[in-house]
């Protein structure tokens, strides 16, 4: 399975909306250089697919890439369904390993206060950095041949 990244995204604060920045340098075991939810833990870079974020869309909101605070967002790869422990190269370089599902929204979250729903519990996942490198808009993103 292929798919590719359509933007990469980063803020400096946690509970803001992410912009897309074009390119970032993927840190190992800490995540995105410059994001505030990189760090040593298992949550170092978020996914969304673009069929999440459509079905937003088509709900009615107007979203633009980085609002659900995603730092990745994929084309072409329906990342919800990879399980947990699945490996990842974006670009020629970069590894990831999925290590979480969805998440609980926090307080507020502005999008389920739109429409009364969000996407990123249910379909976003989270990954750890095994091997860094950079990632920048229109790499491909493949799931590993183990």
């Amino acid at each position: 399975m292929e798919g590719r990244i359509l933007a990469v995204c980063t803020s400096e604060e946690k509970g803001e909306k992410k912009s897309d920045v074009g390119q970032a340098m993927l840190v190992a075991e800490h995540g995105l250089e410059g994001d505030a939810h990189a760090g040593p833990w298992h949550r170092q870079v978020s996914l969304l697919s673009l069929t999440s974020v459509e079905k937003m869309r088509n709900r009615g909101i107007e979203i633009s890439f980085g609002d659900f605070a995603e730092n990745l967002t994929v084309e072409g790869l329906d990342v919800w369904s990879l399980p947990v422990g699945t490996r990842l190269v974006v670009g020629t370089d970069v590894e990831l390993e999925v290590t979480q599902i969805g998440k609980e929204c926090h307080q507020g979250c502005a999008i389920r206060q739109q429409v009364g729903d969000c996407v990123m519990p249910r379909e976003g996942i989270f990954a750890r950095v095994l091997k860094g490198g950079m990632v920048r808009v229109g790499d491909p993103i493949t799931v590993a041949n183990d």
